[in-house]
């Protein structure tokens, strides 16, 4: 018998992205170009000077992006260091300090980061959507319709509205790169695989304890021939990095809670009653109280807290129990503080939104010319203000 020769690592690669993944990332590659485009122009059309713009890097440098850089520089703890960093988890900062050693620019380490788990994120993706009932057939015409749906579903998340926050130095990249792999290693029964990657997810945002609470629903739900009850000690693995922090915190601080208080000093993010963070946030979009570009920030919050309601109740009414858990818990994080801050961002993680849209879109091609058409320009006009500086959620 002739030796086996194994196929070319190119081969291998494309057998493992699969049609799916493929689609994602013809997507994806193309979309990073596009945020370099709008980097520049963002630097051009709010240049201070007459003279050309300052480095292109510094276009990254704003808000989050600069605390994630102190805390790999520096810790989280030390003279002139601001104590409320410490409600920022420390998964992306390490993951910046480790890509520091490369890239000796701390903003390009964060958005090497970025790119690198976004790419991992949206081959994740690209999958989930074969799996929403796109790909369940052999033959070449469910096999189309798979790779569209995963295009459908990788286009869908780079226009979100908050998609600038995926190239960006911020944590939000690094999170999905985790929990994208996770939910899909959970519903091909790779439960080990699953939790470690959740646990991930957990040293980079709390949303981390979400994904636990849905990977164990789900694997309660699961019939006996996709889990064995011996696993069900697994379950607690993505818990471990968020405990071990407030053990970390506890023993520099003194404080148990010093997570949350660090939230509440820094971004005014205390507990209220969801009416009082609706009406508090009404009252910053519509209310005067803010400057335009910040008021029509508040309304896009607005407008992702009702998305993120119908978009649970649609998870409910299909009984998709773990998945409508994970964002009802990601809404109800968001929609109890003073104001709601962040649901853009955070929509960014709710897997269920883009392959739902993507199975859609391939049954009625007009859902993604509707998307693209009115969800693009939000999502640009987002990008612009982070890229110049100003508040962008």
């Amino acid at each position: 018998m002739p030796p086996h020769i194994p196929p070319p690592a190119g081969l291998r690669l494309r057998e493992r992205l699969g049609a799916e993944g493929r689609a994602a990332l013809a997507v994806w590659g193309p979309s990073r170009l596009g945020m370099v485009v709008l980097a520049w122009i963002a630097a051009w059309l709010f240049a201070t000077t007459s003279g050309p713009p300052g480095p292109w890097l510094a276009r990254w440098d704003r808000w989050d992006a600069g605390i994630f850089v102190a805390i790999a520089r520096d810790g989280y703890f030390g003279p002139g260091l601001q104590p409320t960093n410490v409600a920022f988890l420390p998964g992306f900062p390490v993951a910046m300090w480790l890509v520091h050693l490369v890239a000796r620019n701390w903003t390009a380490a964060g958005l090497l980061v970025s790119l690198a788990a976004g790419t991992v994120a949206v081959v994740a993706l690209g999958k989930l959507a074969g799996d929403e009932g796109l790909a369940g057939d052999t033959d070449s015409g469910s096999v189309r319709a798979g790779a569209q749906g995963a295009a459908n579903a990788a286009l869908f998340f780079v226009l979100a509205p908050a998609a600038v926050f995926l190239t960006a130095g911020y944590s939000e990249g690094l999170f999905v790169a985790f929990a994208f792999p996770a939910w899909l290693a959970a519903r091909r029964d790779r439960w080990v695989l699953a939790v470690v990657l959740a646990a991930g997810a957990s040293t980079v945002r709390v949303n981390g304890l979400f994904l636990a609470a849905a990977l164990a629903l789900e694997f309660l739900l699961a019939g006996a021939e996709r889990r064995r009850w011996q696993q069900l000690p697994l379950l607690a693995v993505p818990v471990l990095p968020l405990f071990g922090y407030v053990l970390y915190l506890h023993r520099n601080t003194g404080d148990w809670l010093a997570w949350q208080h660090a939230q509440a000093a820094g971004w005014f993010r205390t507990f209220t009653d969801p009416k009082s963070a609706w009406d508090q946030t009404w009252r910053a979009a519509f209310g005067r109280s803010q400057q335009g570009h910040t008021a029509w920030v508040f309304q896009l919050e607005l407008l992702a807290v009702l998305t993120g309601v119908v978009l649970t109740a649609v998870l409910l009414i299909r009984r998709r129990w773990p998945e409508g858990v994970y964002v009802a818990l990601s809404l109800l994080a968001l929609g109890t503080t003073t104001w709601f801050m962040s649901v853009p961002r955070a929509m960014l993680s709710w897997w269920p939104l883009w392959t739902m849209l993507a199975a859609w879109a391939v049954r009625r091609p007009w859902v993604r010319t509707l998307y693209v058409c009115c969800v693009a320009p939000v999502m640009v006009g987002v990008a612009v203000l982070f890229l110049s500086g100003q508040w962008a959620g």
